[in-house]
């Protein structure tokens, strides 16, 4: 006797992930921290028993943090692998230096490599200084880490995977990264007027296709 096994998406409720909290040590330093950081400070509440909830949103983001006191049992600092997605590692990452952040070079991977003393990471362990040589989506990184040593890294992402985002929800989150989505449709269709021999009278029809393409994960206008 065999079972049928239904494989037919259904929709259900959205579920938003939305806070993630992270262990401290000393409430008013991370506060400080994270405001230097230059997000957003959404409620800072304290009650009974000792309890401090303060929660801070990244610019353009839609989760936040969360930390206090008598809100986790978790270690100060046993937080890790806290993903940043940014649309130019470079401006993001001189943006941190400019905040007074220790951060560490930009670099990508060498390889699948998930074993040895190389700090780990979503795609393997072996840091190889620099930026992805072909500037990659999702291939070139820099971490940086909050005063209790909870660990935050930069990822940055230009072009997403098919599926990774439905086509309905195509957004950016700051002027910034729309711009820098205009910089690649520029540069791409130039490509396209050199493959067709002529200007391209429909281009703003065109650039918005490769702008939400893009960003859907969708095949790109050629």
């Amino acid at each position: 006797m065999t079972t049928a096994i239904k494989t037919t998406r259904e929709q259900t409720i959205d579920m938003k992930l939305e806070v993630i909290v992270i262990p401290v040590s000393d409430v008013d330093r991370a506060k400080a921290f994270y405001t230097g950081l230059g997000w957003r400070l959404d409620a800072d509440f304290a009650g009974p028993d000792d309890y401090r909830a303060i929660q801070f949103t990244p610019p353009g983001s839609r989760a936040s943090v969360i930390f206090g006191r008598n809100l986790t049992a978790a270690a100060p600092g046993s937080a890790q692998g806290l993903y940043l997605i940014v649309s130019d590692i470079e401006a993001a990452h001189n943006e941190l230096l400019e905040h007074g952040v220790e951060v560490s070079e930009i670099f990508h991977g060498g390889g699948d490599v998930h074993a040895g003393p190389d700090e780990p990471y979503l795609f393997g362990r072996r840091r190889v200084r620099g930026a992805d040589p072909g500037r990659g989506s999702y291939r070139s990184y820099a971490s940086f880490s909050d005063p209790d040593r909870n660990g935050w890294l930069l990822q940055e992402v230009t072009a997403r995977l098919p599926g990774r985002v439905a086509a309905e929800e195509t957004t950016f989150a700051s002027p910034d990264e729309l711009a820098n989505a205009f910089r690649r449709a520029e540069a791409a269709h130039a490509g396209h007027e050199k493959r067709t021999g002529q200007r391209d009278a429909e281009w703003p029809s065109w650039y918005a296709e490769y702008i939400v393409n893009e960003q859907s994960g969708k095949p790109l206008p050629s």
